[in-house]
């Protein structure tokens, strides 16, 4: 029967029409929303379809993140830079290309298997269902990329409350992590924002019961908000690392390393070497070394008491924390807001201070170390211990003594241990391993990747699948 050409227009509307019906919309493609219910609604939906995809499909979506992060390598640094103020643009380059090429898929799931008599029992790693999790200002969209990328490997979706100073380049992260999903012929939603974060959205997380799991990366607070939920959490929270250098450490090694470390993103990650302290004999090379790479001696008491006005106010409680004007920021312009002529081939401040000093007390995020003396090897690791504050996060040391290395590593008892390099091996950067900006020290699973998002499972066959 012939069709007429009113009934073919007709037809193809009504094809298109149900065609947009399966089209995602603006706000499912990018991933934000204007309410936080909203996104959690859109996350559960997404989940319910990735729960069902096998590790091979998961695996596509992680290889389009990779691709797409290291294709705005630049766009998200400079957001990065842009919108918080903070580090340096080719620093968080950096950052971004170790998230894309070494963060774990998911290669990082495995399974155990047992099989006798009474047949066989299979312990598999399964996915939580909605992760909450709250990101930092520090590493803003370095944190959303590489917790989805663990959280999708392990069959999750997630739901992101960014900090609010970071919200555009945070945004931007999620854009990307669902723009590889559709690609891969995958879901919507596999990350989701609002457009305004606040604590009132998250609260609305913390809440929700389609969330079972909360991961904070940020300050002792958000940790202390998402551990008071009631839900099972992951909290990464503060460290004050401090670096330790003995009498056998290889000096120009040890100051290269520090200043390197140190100064990476200006001292903006969590595991940074924040103080040092050096065993007297020492420290006088340790000094010159450091200065040969990029330091500043800062010599004048005055200057250093005005140096700890900056960088450490009272907040509205009278509370003394660092400013938020000053963290991340370049050290030359410490210096000329000093009154000290400065260019930006100066890397880091350095100053001599008793161990109490505010400076080196104090978790600053800022390209300025305090060096403390000790008598000998044991004060040093005893200094070391204090100064860490028990968050049990991140330590350093140098040294050519094995005693010493064992020692300090046992004292400290940290999640990051770095022995000889600088921080930023532990991320793999240098160093053997993967890299993480979400470090869980205060609830004790340590570097994060895509089993951390996982939950153990157990499946038993009784009397069967047994061949022997």
């Amino acid at each position: 029967m012939a069709v007429s050409e009113k009934e073919l227009e007709e037809i193809v509307r009504s094809v298109l029409a149900s065609m947009d019906a399966f089209r995602p919309s603006e706000q499912e493609e990018t991933g934000i929303y204007d309410t936080m219910e909203e996104a959690i609604a859109a996350s559960v939906r997404a989940q319910k379809e990735i729960r069902r995809m096998p590790l091979e499909f998961r695996e596509k979506i992680i290889s389009n993140i990779r691709k797409l992060t290291l294709e705005n390598l630049q766009p998200l640094a400079e957001m990065g830079v842009a919108e918080t103020g903070m580090g340096r643009v080719g620093d968080k380059i950096i950052k971004h290309r170790l998230v894309a090429e070494k963060t774990p898929g998911t290669e990082d799931l495995s399974t155990i298997a047992w099989s006798g008599d009474r047949g066989l029992t299979l312990v598999e790693q399964g996915p939580f269902g909605v992760i909450g999790a709250i990101t930092p200002s520090t590493n803003p969209s370095e944190t959303v990329l590489c917790n989805s990328i663990g959280m999708v490997a392990a069959g999750n979706t997630v739901v992101f409350n960014p900090h609010p100073s970071a919200i555009g380049v945070s945004s931007f992260a999620v854009s990307l992590v669902n723009k590889a999903s559709i690609m891969a012929g995958g879901p919507a939603n596999i990350a989701a924002t609002v457009k305004v974060p606040t604590l009132e959205t998250a609260s609305v997380m913390y809440k929700s019961p389609d969330i079972p799991l909360l991961v904070a990366t940020g300050g002792p607070g958000v940790v202390t908000a998402v551990l008071s939920s009631g839900k099972r959490a992951i909290g990464a929270g503060a460290g004050n690392p401090p670096v330790v250098v003995d009498e056998t450490a290889d000096i120009p090694h040890a100051a290269e390393a520090i200043i390197n470390g140190c100064t990476l993103d200006n001292n903006l990650p969590c595991i940074a070497e924040k103080e040092v302290v050096a065993v007297a004999s020492i420290a006088d090379e340790l000094i010159d070394e450091m200065q040969k790479n990029g330091a500043y001696l800062l010599r004048d008491q005055d200057k250093i008491a005005k140096l700890a006005e900056m960088a450490v106010v009272p907040n509205k409680s009278g509370k003394m924390t660092v400013s938020r004007d000053w963290v991340g920021r370049d050290a030359y312009k410490f210096l000329r807001a000093l009154g000290i002529d400065a260019d930006p081939s100066i890397r880091c401040i350095i100053f001599e201070a008793p161990e109490d000093h505010i400076l080196v007390q104090t978790e600053l995020m800022m390209p300025i170390l305090g060096i403390v003396r000790a008598k000998n090897a044991q004060e040093a690791m005893e200094m070391g211990v204090r100064l860490e504050h028990g968050n049990r996060h991140s330590a350093h040391m140098h040294s050519k003594n094995i005693d010493n290395l064992t020692k300090f590593g046992q004292m400290i008892d940290t999640a990051i241990f770095v022995k000889n390099g600088p921080s930023y091996a532990a991320l793999g950067m240098g160093g053997e391993g993967f890299p993480t900006f979400t470090i869980a020290s205060r609830t004790g699973e340590g570097l994060t990747s895509a089993r951390t998002f996982t939950k153990s499972r157990r499946c038993v066959m009784t009397d069967a699948f047994c061949i022997r």
